[in-house]
């Protein structure tokens, strides 16, 4: 396990269990979000994404949390290990509303107290839309180490028992 991707819904807790399997394993971690967009909330080129991201993955060893469909494939077929947070809505849209106003090493902004109608839908859709997606490609690459939990708790679990 030397070559990571953390993925899941926003607000499942992406970033969090990546910060929690960086402080375990001293893998270096990037955050797909600080990648791609600028303190006032733009965001960069795409190409300078995909710059950015070929460097890392480059890497001998990195944790890389965060979707971006557009990049998924890339980032599936240069890791060894998936994590994905496969957690219920109710969970994620908690999640959201839990780290408003909270400064975040994974975002280069603090979010407001508004609702974001966009991301919130997004959300909302993301079992609809992203998620299927997301397992055909899973599926596609079976052939890397993946772990899916359904819970909190499961994450919980196992940064508890991990083992270098």
């Amino acid at each position: 396990m030397k070559k990571i991707i953390v993925i899941g819904c926003p607000g499942s807790g992406k970033s969090t269990f990546s910060r929690a399997l960086q402080s375990k394993t001293d893998i270096p971690l990037f955050h797909l979000d600080m990648m791609y967009w600028n303190p006032d909330k733009t965001t960069i080129d795409k190409n300078i994404f995909r710059e950015r991201l070929a460097s890392v993955l480059q890497m001998d060893e990195w944790i890389i949390d965060g979707n971006y469909g557009s990049t998924m494939e890339l980032r599936l077929q240069a890791c060894d290990t998936v994590f994905f947070l496969d957690y219920p809505l109710n969970i994620c849209l908690n999640g959201i509303r839990e780290r408003r106003g909270k400064e975040r090493p994974d975002m280069p902004w603090i979010e407001s107290d508004e609702d974001d109608t966009e991301f919130l839908e997004f959300i909302k859709n993301y079992n609809v839309q992203s998620r299927p997606i997301i397992m055909k490609l899973l599926k596609k690459y079976s052939d890397r180490k993946v772990i899916i939990f359904s819970n909190r708790n499961e994450a919980d679990d196992f940064l508890i028992n991990f083992q270098k």
